[in-house]
């Protein structure tokens, strides 16, 4: 038995697949260049590693590609070998869960490691993962609360369960504290992109705009220098430009930072449409821009891999005008929801089919269509995931939506709910004296 950077019995007799394992671990917290790397050198050093063997199997499942499902099966099968320990078991299970499609039976398992292992920074990445693809903000808070008092500032990978109930508080209201341990995370690490990104939100959320700007350039020396995230930190920046009204600039992030390598990896692909989204309901003309990113959503309409990457690949195929594309993709996702027993049928189920639904039709300029199908989820849209800053997309589509269509009562309604929540909002602002100009007229 051998000990990993947190003090928890592994099974293995290697240093060196400790170590592996451990800047596994680290990576993945860090956002950092792959990690998978680290894992396989964990492997090579002691091949019947269990953990190295689930690490493997979880960052395929990860990349949220169907096609390597099968090698994450074969990750599981090598791991129930070699596992020796009750906590190596549950991640076992945790990981089987997840290769059958059952997230909840997932994160289970991952909550049990955590009350039995508070330092276990594995399964902390792999639930607070969990509840921000699934909109769960007070579990995302609560599981590092949790595990919080085991926790010290000596120990290795402190800085990350910070910046971690950092994002957990922002995402629950709390700004003030979120911003406070955000920044004390940065100051133990400054490439704790995780933490920088949570202050980001907190002045997104407050319309902090020129904050926002400094903070990222403050910072940025240590972030920009991760492998993965960095688009979307980017992103960040572009939308502080939108809210000031000042889209050449967010389009220029687009094109030098958000979209700068074409990457095809689906947290880029949202920051990618989300943004080019954003910059057409400012009436901005995107040139071009949707082609490359049709392109790749086409090539993934079968995938399914959650309800919010699916609106993302609606809102590229539509950005596009790809009309029979925007037609298959919806068609795949009633299959999908149709023929699954899984968390994310569900979810497709209840509330993804209607959300695409509704954004293929504004930009099909069927208005009072995208009214009437964003309107009712609106409350249940956290159930696709993400941060309240990127599902706002669909309620400043709404508003959009309902102006578009002279529903000028309901455009006033919704537009006073949006200034009583950011009442510093020129945006918000803006739309609400179009609605009520539109019933003055």
């Amino acid at each position: 038995m051998k000990t990993d950077a947190h003090g928890i019995q592994l099974t293995t007799v290697s240093d060196d697949a400790v170590a592996g394992y451990d800047a596994a671990v680290d990576a993945l917290a860090g956002f950092k260049a792959d990690p998978a790397i680290h894992a396989k050198a964990a492997l090579k050093a002691d091949p019947d590693f269990a953990m190295a063997h689930c690490l493997r199997g979880y960052f395929y499942l990860m990349l949220g590609v169907p096609a390597v499902h099968a090698k994450a099966k074969a990750c599981l099968d090598r791991a129930e070998q070699g596992v020796a320990t009750p906590r190596e078991h549950t991640h076992f299970l945790g990981l089987q869960a997840w290769c059958d499609g059952d997230l909840i039976g997932a994160v289970g398992r991952w909550e049990k490691l955590l009350i039995d292992h508070p330092t276990d920074l594995l399964a902390l990445n792999l639930t607070t993962s969990f509840y921000f693809h699934s909109g769960d903000a007070q579990n995302l808070r609560d599981s590092v609360s949790r595990v919080l008092p085991a926790w010290s500032d000596d120990m290795a990978g402190y800085g990350y369960v910070l910046g971690k109930y950092a994002f957990g508080l922002e995402e629950c209201g709390a700004y003030e504290q979120a911003e406070s341990l955000a920044r004390r995370a940065v100051e133990i690490n400054g490439k704790d992109i995780w933490a920088v990104h949570a202050a980001a939100h907190v002045m997104e959320m407050q319309g902090r705009t020129a904050d926002g700007i400094a903070w990222l350039e403050e910072t940025e020396a240590g972030w920009s220098e991760c492998a993965f995230f960095v688009h979307h930190v980017w992103w960040h920046k572009a939308l502080y430009h939108l809210t000031r009204d000042e889209p050449e600039a967010a389009l220029a992030l687009y094109d030098d930072r958000v979209r700068d390598d074409f990457s095809e990896i689906i947290y880029d692909m949202h920051d990618a449409a989300s943004l080019l989204w954003r910059l057409e309901l400012a009436g901005v003309d995107v040139g071009e821009r949707w082609v490359e990113l049709a392109d790749i959503a086409k090539a993934h309409i079968g995938d399914h891999n959650d309800a919010f990457t699916d609106a993302h690949f609606t809102m590229c195929l539509a950005g596009e005008g790809r009309v029979g594309a925007v037609r298959e993709m919806v068609a795949s996702m009633r299959s999908y929801a149709g023929s699954r027993h899984g968390t994310m049928a569900t979810i497709m189920r209840d509330v993804g089919i209607d959300a695409s639904r509704g954004l293929a039709a504004y930009h099909a300029g069927d208005y009072a269509a995208a009214v009437d199908y964003l309107l009712p989820v609106r409350y249940q849209i956290f159930r696709i995931g993400g941060s309240h800053a990127q599902r706002d997309l669909f309620a400043q589509t709404l508003i959009e939506a309902a102006l578009r269509c002279s529903r000028f009562t309901l455009a006033r309604a919704l537009t006073a709910e949006r200034i009583a929540a950011m009442p510093e909002s020129a945006p918000a602002e803006r739309l609400r004296a179009r609605a009520l100009k539109g019933l003055v007229h």
